[in-house]
């Protein structure tokens, strides 16, 4: 879903990369409505990023889910703390 297009159709072309929370790989946020029909779309904030940062984001997040164990399912709940 390219939902950064709506502030700056050309961001890609300046380094940055389309970020979403929540995550898009749970099963909440951008794909939540896909995968629970009464829920509404479009429940997610997107935010256009540096490139670079985004991407070592999600490594960090791959390697959370390898080593806690988290599977693909939406029965395998987490919760997420942002601390400043």
């Amino acid at each position: 879903m390219k939902v950064c297009t709506a502030a700056d159709p050309n961001y890609a072309s300046m380094g940055l990369k389309c970020d979403e929370y929540p995550f898009a790989s749970t099963y909440e946020g951008s794909v939540q409505s896909i995968y629970e029909p009464s829920k509404p779309k479009n429940n997610f904030s997107a935010l256009a990023i540096n490139g670079t940062e985004n991407g070592a984001g999600g490594t960090q997040l791959a390697k959370y889910y390898a080593n806690n164990r988290i599977i693909d399912g939406p029965s395998d709940e987490f919760y997420v703390v942002i601390v400043p």
